[in-house]
């Protein structure tokens, strides 16, 4: 409960930042004027990038379990919906859930794909990050918190490669960590890093690893380019490269844990990143809402139109997810 509270509150801020001393009159005259044809082909460039991060994940998953093709794409859409309708980003444990309900999958196994899945995501948007410097001078803040994230990334990927390559050294490492608690929690920590790093198990097969780079780099993409097309439907004169630049920071401030939906974190740092390029506040706020408005309600359309088969209700699916947290 307390969560929750605090994740609204922080919502809160985040809506007070965006909307202070904005005209709303200009904001609601810059959605009227929106062209229809760009915002239809936003919505199908959104599509694609669930299609392909669906099929990311299943590639990841692959080692543990093989899902048939509709029930990975709705325990995917569901797991998706569950982000954005959970607060402090409970929604992440849903997939896992999901996967290991009645099967042989542990859902600290099925958390290690969730961990590689945001890994790969980190990793490919501090590229495009770096690349978008290339091109266009970003904040000081932006730089610092990529950096940050960097060093974050390579640590763990040290990690990881030692983990997964070098597994039995990992283990007794381990081993001789743990056996300073108390034996019942020995047992179960280490019970449950093993499972998680079966989780990992996509990083030592070369091929797949491979197809999934390639997809997480084809995933950021396509959300860049939605971006552009929002741009044009909003007739905004913008570099392309701008649409990789919002898209950075808008990725940063969802990072925060806020209210169900990212509701104000997502509309202040999209008016923060256009205000880079000189967009007035009003029509900045405009873009945002419509932006937010498409990309998440697109998500939660497609995870309600898959729960029911998954045999849940929403209120059963965040309970269920309250207790395994």
């Amino acid at each position: 409960m307390k969560k929750a509270i605090v994740s609204f509150l922080i919502s809160a801020f985040f809506i007070y930042l965006a909307v202070r001393g904005v005209d709303f009159n200009a904001v609601i005259a810059g959605i009227d004027d929106i062209g229809g044809g760009y915002v239809l082909l936003f919505l199908l460039l959104m599509v694609l990038m669930q299609a392909m991060r669906i099929w990311r994940w299943g590639l990841i998953l692959a080692p543990l379990a093989e899902l048939g093709k509709l029930e990975l794409f709705a325990v995917a859409s569901v797991g998706f919906f569950a982000i954005a309708a959970l607060p402090v980003r409970l929604g992440e444990l849903v997939r896992p859930y999901l996967v290991s309900r009645g099967k042989t999958v542990k859902m600290s196994a099925a958390l290690g794909t969730i961990f590689v899945e945001r890994f790969l995501d980190g990793i490919t948007v501090l590229a495009l990050a770096f690349l978008a410097l290339y091109f266009a001078p970003l904040p000081a803040w932006l730089l610092q918190a990529n950096f940050v994230f960097l060093g974050i990334n390579i640590a763990l990927l040290v990690v990881v490669i030692f983990a997964v390559f070098c597994r039995a050294r990992f283990d007794s490492l381990l081993n001789l960590i743990v056996r300073r608690l108390p034996a019942t929690w020995a047992a179960a920590l280490e019970r449950l890093c093993c499972h998680f790093l079966d989780g990992l198990q996509v990083i030592g097969d070369g091929s797949r690893l491979l197809q999934t780079i390639l997809l997480s780099l084809l995933i950021w993409f396509c959300d860049a380019l939605a971006i552009y097309c929002l741009f044009l439907a909003f007739h905004l004169t913008l570099p392309p490269v701008a649409a990789l630049v919002i898209m950075v920071i808008l990725i940063v401030g969802i990072a925060i844990p806020a209210a169900p939906g990212f509701i104000g974190n997502w509309h202040y740092f999209c008016v923060l990143g256009l205000s880079l390029y000189g967009i007035d506040k009003a029509e900045a706020l405009a873009f945002a809402v419509v932006y937010h408005f498409l990309a998440v309600g697109l998500t939660i359309v497609i995870g309600l139109i898959f729960l029911p088969q998954l045999k849940y209700s929403f209120t059963e699916l965040r309970q269920a997810v309250k207790k395994t947290s």
